[in-house]
């Protein structure tokens, strides 16, 4: 809504600076950092006083079963912090921040479910794994029809464009749907499941977001496209740069509360959600098969829990000492705080090598 300030610039020539993406995005962010370090403590209370805490699981390592009973579903927080500054500062007839915006909401909708089934049930098993992929093939089915109705009006493309290599961008048509399906469903539940340490998912997230509002910047302005040999994306896209730095801000601004020892978890609202977002993002931005770069740390802690499964149904043997890839090392005698820094350290790694291969194509 801020946005449309710039209108009054005939009479408060200050006002102008809404024109401008960079301003925004920055305005963005610190409104939804304020957001988050304003509201934690009012957001903790209020979890404490309805007793919303986490349930631990037995078979995790015996040094989490003191953080039973932290408020958890912070998430709410989360999408708070980010939504609220989008809708401030974004243009709100852009098509594209409205399919990133529902987008995530409806998958932070459906971990909102899965947390309040595990807080009545006092377990920490919530939505049934059918029921909880069900939604979340369908939020996903939504936004993969949303961007080939927006293909077939010219403002969207369903090429991939495959990172390192500059002419090779097939077009697949209708096919995009499943594909963006897969991109949504993978990204959620890797995010989900690198949420198990204080601060690890949504520290590992902010940098990811961070490197996405580099890209989605770049992406759509025309010096830069051309001088990094991009496929310049249409100019809608590039408010989804003020979407991401509302999601760089209120992941800082939630960390505040949930850095080691957390005040606070985010549960599965605030983790599907984010990999939603982030998910969503990379499909709008054409930044795809990029995506599984910027959030290395994520696919790796995927992959440790398909390896670990797949190990044990075929052998009756387990590769890790447990799974995601985080318990493991913690089993391994690392503290939690250096599992942390040290993830948090490959997360800005992958970052900066996800922003290298721009210009190696």
């Amino acid at each position: 809504m801020l946005y449309y300030l710039h209108y009054l610039s005939e009479y408060f020539p200050v006002v102008n600076v809404t024109r401008y993406i960079t301003f925004r995005t920055a305005a963005a962010s610190l409104t939804a950092l304020g957001i988050g370090l304003f509201l934690g403590p009012w957001m903790i209370r209020k979890l404490q006083e309805f007793q919303i805490g986490q349930v631990i699981r037995q078979e995790g390592p015996a040094t989490h079963r003191t953080k039973a009973g932290t408020p958890t579903m912070g998430g709410l927080l989360i999408l708070t912090a980010a939504l609220v500054p989008t809708v401030l500062w974004a243009d709100l007839t852009n098509g594209f921040v409205w399919i990133a915006v529902l987008s995530t909401a409806a998958f932070g909708g459906i971990g909102f479910a899965d947390d309040y089934m595990k807080i009545v049930r006092s377990s920490h098993h919530g939505l049934l794994p059918r029921y909880k992929i069900a939604w979340q093939l369908a939020v996903g089915l939504c936004v993969g029809i949303a961007l080939v109705l927006l293909n077939a009006e010219d403002q969207y493309s369903t090429r991939l464009i495959f990172p390192f290599f500059k002419r090779l961008i097939p077009d697949i048509g209708w096919f995009y749907v499943p594909f963006a399906v897969l991109v949504l469903v993978s990204a959620t539940n890797a995010v989900n499941l690198t949420d198990g340490l204080d601060g690890l998912a949504i520290s590992v997230f902010a940098v990811a977001a961070a490197a996405f509002t580099a890209l989605a910047y770049v992406s759509t302005h025309r010096e830069f496209a051309n001088y990094l040999q991009l496929v310049r994306l249409d100019s809608a896209a590039a408010e989804l740069t003020v979407f991401c730095g509302a999601l760089v801000g209120a992941s800082l601004g939630f960390l505040w509360w949930n850095s080691y020892p957390a005040d606070i978890f985010m549960g599965d609202v605030g983790s599907l959600a984010l990999g939603g977002a982030l998910g969503t993002v990379a499909l709008l931005i054409k930044q795809e098969f990029l995506l599984v770069l910027v959030g290395g740390v994520f696919v790796l802690e995927a992959l440790s829990v398909i390896i670990q499964v797949g190990s044990f149904k075929m052998t009756g043997k387990r590769v890790f000492r447990m799974a995601p890839l985080h318990h493991h090392f913690e089993l391994s005698g690392w503290s939690e705080p250096k599992v942390i820094s040290r993830f948090l350290i490959m997360a800005i790694i992958f970052a900066l090598f996800s922003l290298t291969s721009l210009k190696l194509r």
